[in-house]
């Protein structure tokens, strides 16, 4: 059983990657969606901790205030990282989620770049460069998959 997190700042392409991991037949989680965050942008820990404890691979992402709780019940923490006007670029013309839009939320995300970020590195098992192509990323999270399995 492998448990993976990738984490990471907001256009770093966390999404994109689990897409093509779910692509590949993995099971992934994406907490931003379906309910896995509460109304404060925490993770639901009951529900995190649940999903934790069945008996499978997974691949989670996701970015919140108390994901390093469970940092002890992942083998691997990807921190997926790329650089500032590139998480912006991305934020600005992505279809498949509006934060990120705004004067104010790219202020945001420039704000959790310089604070945020450093704490997801320190965390992190791994820090890989989320500029790679998809597929070559993907590759890479499959070899910890299998190294752990």
């Amino acid at each position: 059983m492998t448990r993976i997190l990738v984490t990471g700042m907001s256009g770093a392409g966390k999404s994109t990657l689990l897409e093509e991991l779910r692509r590949r037949g993995h099971d992934t989680v994406d907490t931003d969606y379906d309910g896995w965050t509460l109304p404060d942008g925490s993770w639901n820990e009951e529900r995190i901790s649940r999903l934790l404890a069945e008996p499978h691979n997974v691949v989670v992402s996701g970015t919140v205030e108390n994901q390093v709780n469970f940092y002890n019940r992942f083998d691997q923490v990807i921190l997926l990282s790329a650089p500032l006007d590139i998480l912006l670029e991305r934020v600005r013309t992505r279809s498949n989620n509006p934060y990120g839009k705004s004067a104010p939320q790219q202020a945001e995300i420039r704000h959790y770049v310089e604070t945020v970020e450093l704490l997801l590195r320190r965390g992190a098992t791994i820090e890989l460069d989320g500029t790679r192509a998809t597929q070559d990323l993907a590759d890479e999270v499959e070899r910890f998959i299998a190294v752990q399995s």
